[in-house]
């Protein structure tokens, strides 16, 4: 072994045991749990089962998934739409470029939670909003938007709405304009070497926006718990329930076992749709 190989192998260690401590291992207990059986209590019984993956295909969790598939697909089509143009926008300016940016990564230095709950006090029917629009006279009485729909998609849109931008913004920053320059010459018009052009060549920017937008809109609960209430629940808000209100840790494991399998075929599906073409 050369001595670069050694010390590469050196740096990688560290992160490989970070990977199968906090990442693989767990996925093996729950994976382990979701096999066993409860003794009625919470308890567990390590004794093979497959009660809770019958329980977990039943009509009522595939109605909730697939409405969180339906909530989630939502999400990324008006976070590709709004995302898209601020990423030209974004790639094509440089005074406001760094500014812009900036706000773009800010939300990250923020927990959701908290920013979820800034909403719930946007949304309000005391908020900020409805007081706004009453005083300016233009509502008469507060118009309901905090545990409704409406409520939701906004909040998921605020929350995933960076996981968009950023690769969409890498892509277009990287597109080689002298393809634009040889449309135009070739006599395209701006927009059909927009359509033509630029969305093909920045399509792997697009899918990987889409990917990492979808993925975590699928089974986040905080957003509905917080801005929805109970009336639009999500499978992420029922694996956080079996977890701990049910206190059926077999049947949550079940679920987030077949979510898992779910989404990593989400993953095998992206990138065989992407081929080798450079997504990140």
């Amino acid at each position: 072994m050369t001595e670069s190989k050694r010390i590469a192998t050196m740096l990688i260690i560290p992160s490989l045991l970070l990977f199968i401590i906090f990442l693989i291992i767990p996925i093996i207990m729950i994976l382990v749990i979701s096999f066993s059986t409860t003794d009625g209590y919470g308890g567990i019984i390590y004794e093979f089962s497959l009660s809770s993956y019958k329980e977990a295909i039943d009509s009522l969790y595939r109605t909730i998934f697939w409405r969180s598939v339906v909530w989630a697909f939502y999400v990324t089509i008006v976070c590709l739409l709004i995302g898209y143009p601020f990423a030209y926008f974004l790639s094509h300016t440089k005074k406001y470029k760094n500014f812009l940016l900036f706000l773009v990564i800010i939300p990250f230095w923020t927990n959701l939670l908290v920013r979820t709950y800034a909403w719930v006090i946007l949304l309000r029917n005391d908020g900020v909003i409805n007081s706004f629009l009453q005083a300016m006279g233009l509502i008469e009485g507060p118009i309901p938007m905090l545990y409704t729909p409406f409520a939701i998609l906004i909040g998921l849109i605020y929350g995933f709405l960076p996981f968009m931008v950023l690769p969409l913004y890498t892509s277009i920053e990287k597109l080689d304009r002298t393809y634009l320059e040889a449309a135009e010459d070739l006599g395209a018009s701006p927009f059909k070497a927009f359509l033509k052009v630029t969305i093909p060549l920045t399509m792997p920017g697009i899918l990987a926006g889409c990917f990492i937008t979808f993925i975590p809109a699928l089974g986040i609960f905080v957003i509905p718990d917080l801005l929805g209430g109970s009336r639009e629940i999500m499978i992420g808000n029922i694996i956080r329930d079996d977890f701990q209100v049910n206190m059926n840790w077999q049947l949550g494991s079940a679920v987030s076992i077949l979510i898992m399998l779910i989404v990593l075929l989400f993953v095998f599906v992206f990138l065989k749709f992407s081929k080798d073409e450079k997504v990140f």
